[in-house]
């Protein structure tokens, strides 16, 4: 297996509540999960740069790289029984005004925080985005999750950058 390397853009409207896609295709097919997308290698897209533009086509908002935060790097290993992931998390300083319109990937809506952990979501976001979420996104980490089938989700934090200066 190979890595398939991705990024999740973690947005909030004005209110503070999150933008979240309910999936109409694999991965994740009929979950709720923030909006990102696959990097373009071919071309050397960067991570910040995918996340922009994933953002851009997804939902129509123009952000410049600057304007995200990497707070976390995760590797999951066996996804679905079928890939590799390596993953970039970022959360957006730019707030979404209004609820985006359906795209071919889904349907939006925008959750508080404790909203989404009664919604269905991929059981590596319940476990260990989210909370790595919750308790690093003024920070950076990285970690590494395994996912292969038939064995319990093992998420391990590898290192913590507390209050990382490279935040924006």
């Amino acid at each position: 297996m190979k890595y398939k390397i991705s990024v999740l853009i973690f947005i909030r409207n004005i209110k503070g509540e999150f933008l979240m896609l309910k999936r109409k295709k694999s991965p994740n097919q009929g979950l709720w999960s923030p909006i990102g997308g696959k990097l373009e290698m071919e071309t050397g897209e960067s991570p910040h740069q995918c996340a922009a533009r994933e953002t851009f086509e997804e939902i129509g908002l123009k952000i410049d790289p600057s304007q995200l935060h990497l707070f976390c790097m995760i590797a999951e290993k066996a996804y679905e029984g079928s890939n590799h992931w390596l993953m970039f998390l970022f959360d957006s300083q730019l707030a979404i005004h209004e609820l985006p319109e359906a795209i071919d990937e889904g349907t939006f809506s925008f959750f508080s925080r404790e909203q989404i952990d009664t919604l269905p979501i991929p059981e590596t976001d319940r476990q260990g985005l989210w909370a790595i979420y919750d308790d690093y996104k003024d920070s950076f980490v990285s970690a590494r999750a395994n996912c292969e089938p038939g064995q319990p989700l093992e998420i391990v934090v590898e290192q913590v950058i507390e209050g990382w200066e490279g935040k924006s």
